[in-house]
C-alpha cells in the first residue's frame, strides 16, 4: 500500500459532544481523502467516543481506531497512535477542536516547499462563543530557521512556549529519531519536554501564516479545569526537561529558560491549591522543593532572584518549610 501522505493522530476520551465536529472537519481537508491516516484513540471512553468517530469510516478512507479498555492519558493516547502512523508527515487533533477546510492540505504543501523538519501555525480560540487569535511568538514567517535559535530569551514568550501540539505539522523522520514521543502516562504538561526535545535537536522549522486550527477552551472536561493529582504531572515533565537541558553542550544559555517556566507554573499551581486535597498539596510542595534542590545552585538562585513579587510570595512559604 503507498504510504500516507498525512497521519493525523487523535486521541479521545468521553468526548461524544465534540468528536463529530472535529471528525467532520478532518473530511474537508483534502480534495482526495485517501491521501490522509486518521488513527483515532479510544483511551477508555464510556460515552461511545470511539463508535461515533468509526461512524465516518465511508468518508475518512485510511481511519483507524484502536481502544484502550482503560484510560492511560493523553500521552500515551498519542505515543500508541504514533507507534502505527505510518504517514510522510504526522499531525495531532484534539477531539474537542477543529480545523477549517483545507488548512492541512495549505500545511502540509507548505512544509513539503520549505523542507523543514517542522511547521508550527497560529490558532483562533473559541472561548464561550468568543473567538480569539493567537500568534506563535516567532514574527518571521515562510522562512526556514533554527529551533535553537527561538529557545532564549527567558524573559520573554519564545516558542517553547507555544507548546501545542495540534499546531502544527511534522516530518514523519521526527518520529523514527525518537523526537515526536511524549513522557508516558502523563495527563498534563506532556507538551512541555516534547517541545523542548524538539527545539533542542531537530534540525530546522518554520512557521506558518496559515489560520485553520480552532482550539476550544473551558470545556468543562479539560484537566485545566480539574484539581487532582494529574496537576502534579508537570513535575516529572520539567525533570525530563531539566535532564535534556542539563545534557546539553550549551546548557548555560538554556537554563534561565527553562528554570522561569517551572518556577511559572509551580506558582500557578500553588495559586490554586485551594481547592487541591491537602495530600495533593502536600505532594506539590514536596515535588516543588525537590526539583529546585536538584537544580545547579547557580541556576537555581538566578531562577529565584528574577521571580516578580507575586510569585515570590506564594513560592516563600513553601521554600520556609522546607527549611526547617
Amino acid at each position: 500500500m503507498d504510504q500516507p501522505l498525512l497521519s493525523v493522530i487523535v486521541p479521545a476520551k468521553d468526548q461524544a459532544p465534540f468528536i463529530r465536529d472535529s471528525m467532520t472537519s478532518l473530511t474537508r481537508q483534502f480534495d482526495d481523502p485517501s491521501v490522509m491516516e486518521v488513527i483515532v484513540i479510544d483511551d477508555g471512553s464510556t460515552d461511545g467516543t470511539g463508535e461515533l468517530a468509526a461512524a465516518f469510516a465511508s468518508r475518512l478512507p485510511g481511519l483507524k481506531i484502536l481502544r484502550n479498555e482503560a484510560a492511560t492519558g493523553v500521552a500515551s493516547a498519542r505515543n500508541r497512535g504514533l507507534d502505527i502512523a505510518a504517514g510522510r508527515f504526522i499531525t495531532f487533533l484534539d477531539p474537542d477542536d477543529w480545523y477549517a477546510p483545507g488548512h492541512l492540505s495549505r500545511i502540509t504543501d507548505e512544509i513539503a516547499e520549505l523542507g523543514v523538519d517542522f511547521l508550527r501555525v497560529d490558532h483562533v480560540r473559541h472561548t464561550g462563543g468568543v473567538r480569539t487569535v493567537h500568534k506563535a511568538p516567532q514574527a518571521r514567517r515562510g522562512a526556514r530557521l533554527d529551533p535553537r535559535n527561538d529557545i532564549a530569551p527567558h524573559n520573554q514568550s519564545t516558542m517553547v512556549d507555544y507548546c501545542f501540539p495540534p499546531f502544527g505539522i511534522f516530518d514523519g523522520g521526527l518520529r523514527d529519531a525518537g523526537l515526536l514521543h511524549f513522557l508516558d502516562g502523563r495527563h498534563t504538561a506532556e507538551d512541555r519536554p516534547w517541545v523542548w526535545r524538539l527545539h533542542l535537536k531537530a534540525a530546522s522549522y518554520a512557521v506558518s501564516n496559515q489560520l485553520g486550527a480552532f482550539y476550544r477552551r473551558g470545556v468543562a472536561s479539560s484537566l485545566t479545569q480539574v484539581f487532582d493529582r494529574r496537576q502534579l504531572d508537570f513535575l516529572p515533565c520539567f525533570a525530563e526537561v531539566f535532564r535534556l537541558v542539563g545534557e546539553d553542550p550549551e546548557a548555560s544559555r538554556f537554563w534561565p529558560k527553562a528554570v522561569r517556566q517551572f518556577l511559572a507554573i509551580a506558582c500557578h499551581q500553588l495559586d490554586r491549591s485551594g481547592d487541591m486535597d491537602k495530600q495533593v498539596v502536600a505532594e506539590l510542595h514536596a515535588g516543588i522543593n525537590d526539583a529546585l534542590a536538584g537544580l545547579p545552585d547557580d541556576v537555581r538562585g538566578q531562577g529565584l532572584a528574577g521571580m516578580d513579587n507575586k510569585r515570590r510570595k506564594l513560592l516563600k512559604p513553601v521554600l520556609r518549610r522546607a527549611a526547617a
